[in-house]
């Protein structure tokens, strides 16, 4: 009974990849083993169904993140005097603004408060939140190069939990089947004991 949901195969994070009952005689060798293998089928079920809530999470959370990041990168380069993606247009903006030494921005307070500040430049170090109510300082080009290591860690982990829940949504639709399958088989079973047991 223990090596009966044992997987074959994994994905690359280890989530096992559901058996496909073909027979149902290959899992339950005795009526006596239904509800134990029954049983077992519905438990990996529901542990699949809690795998994908908690990848659905990470999704959300890792795409939510990765704005803020994004951001955050674009206003270091900005600090540094550089022009970030898409700000091409901005050049005679920010030639005066070289020239006069500061750097005005809006910036957010809360979510519908924004206000200005200037920002004298050249600027050397910048603030960064780390997440869990952390803030630490950077040197300017320290904190660039950690936000694009950071963005390009939320991209990778992105792709991997956006595989792991379509992996899971097709275990889910395979140990649905399986459950089904077994159910269809148990009704049938003792469909025939009745009926033998009436001749």
């Amino acid at each position: 009974m223990e090596n009966l949901l044992r997987p074959k195969k994994t994905n690359p994070r280890g989530i096992p990849e559901a058996p496909f009952i073909e027979k149902v005689e290959e899992y339950v060798v005795s009526p006596d083993q239904f509800e134990q293998v029954f049983q077992a089928f519905q438990e990996r079920l529901q542990q699949y169904k809690y795998m994908m809530e908690s990848k659905n999470k990470t999704f959300s959370d890792l795409k939510r993140r990765l704005p803020g990041l994004e951001s955050n990168l674009k206003m270091c380069g900005v600090l540094k005097g550089g022009k970030s993606a898409g700000d091409e247009d901005e050049d005679e903006e920010e030639d005066e603004e070289e020239e006069n030494k500061q750097i005005e921005v809006n910036y957010q307070l809360d979510d519908t408060l924004y206000t200005k500040a200037v920002i004298e430049k050249p600027v050397d170090k910048v603030a960064l939140w780390l997440g869990a109510d952390i803030m630490m300082e950077y040197p300017l080009d320290e904190a660039i190069e950690l936000l694009h290591t950071q963005i390009k860690d939320c991209e990778e982990k992105l792709i991997e939990a956006e595989q792991d829940v379509e992996f899971l949504r097709e275990n889910i639709t395979t140990m649905e089947v399986n459950t089904a399958r077994l159910y269809n088989w148990d009704v049938e079973r003792r469909q025939k004991e009745r009926l033998a047991a009436s001749k």
